[in-house]
């Protein structure tokens, strides 16, 4: 998800809950202890404090239109690509099967998710794309949130690792976007993204790109970031040690305390 203030999430109170975005720099892609003996005690891993819950109205339910997949486009984006990258196939893409497996391999342990090909095929064909053709293969996850203000995400998919960085095209929302008329004001409405979501980042309407978010906890969001698949529950335990560690300095919004890379994301 990318906000539409570049680099930075921006919390607005909407007209009844608040409102947060997330947004990508970039005009089109808007993040131990050791055992020296066996009697040695390990150290437990760091683990998420305690937080209030979100309340606000759930994602709209799914309704598949006839222009799921019909036409998938990857125009040029303003901002050159910031790394080699394969350039999706275009035109309809085959929504069968629903899901499809791919597990994002970190410094910090693996991530595996579920692709929601059957919702956003669009978006899972370029992601898909980009990881088969090792656009995210040692890159950095470069901005991680407190979940002061609502919003739990780590955000990745940037190779310049700076929140400005883009695969050079972008492409059109997909679920929840789709679900509602254009310039609906709904779309400025928080809704509750569920923890274990995964989201594409952009800085307005129709500039995905490359950069994506991992929810870890529920989050309130304007449901404008498209949805594209889900964390299962052992990559959610990596992002719950990664999340534990804190922001970089213990500020609220920045790179992670613990470095992490990506070393590789595959098809199952």
């Amino acid at each position: 998800m990318q906000m539409t203030t570049f680099g930075r999430f921006i919390a607005a109170l909407g007209a009844v809950a608040l409102v947060v975005t997330v947004t990508s720099c970039g005009h089109g892609d808007n993040t131990a202890a050791t055992s020296t003996a066996s009697s040695e005690a390990t150290a437990p891993a760091p683990t998420l404090p305690s937080a209030a819950p979100v309340t606000g109205p759930a994602l709209p339910p799914f309704a598949p239109s006839p222009g799921v997949g019909a036409d998938c486009q990857y125009p040029p984006s303003p901002d050159p690509a910031a790394k080699p990258a394969p350039r999706p196939q275009t035109g309809q893409i085959a929504t069968d099967p629903a899901q499809i497996g791919l597990t994002i391999v970190t410094n910090m342990g693996r991530i595996p998710v579920q692709l929601a090909n059957n919702e956003s095929p669009c978006t899972v064909n370029s992601f898909v794309s980009l990881a088969q053709g090792a656009f995210f293969d040692n890159t950095d996850c470069h901005r991680l949130t407190a979940y002061h203000g609502g919003l739990a995400v780590l955000q990745c998919g940037d190779p310049k690792g700076d929140g400005t960085g883009g695969p050079g095209y972008q492409f059109a929302d997909e679920y929840p976007a789709d679900q509602f008329p254009p310039n609906d004001p709904a779309l400025r409405q928080p809704v509750v993204y569920p923890r274990g979501t995964l989201a594409m980042a952009n800085s307005g309407p129709n500039t995905n790109g490359s950069q994506f978010f991992m929810l870890y906890r529920d989050s309130l969001l304007q449901p404008s970031y498209t949805v594209f698949g889900t964390i299962t529950p052992a990559g959610l335990a990596v992002l719950d040690k990664i999340a534990a560690a804190g922001v970089a300095g213990g500020a609220d919004d920045g790179a992670p305390a613990t470095e992490v890379t990506i070393n590789s994301a595959r098809l199952d």
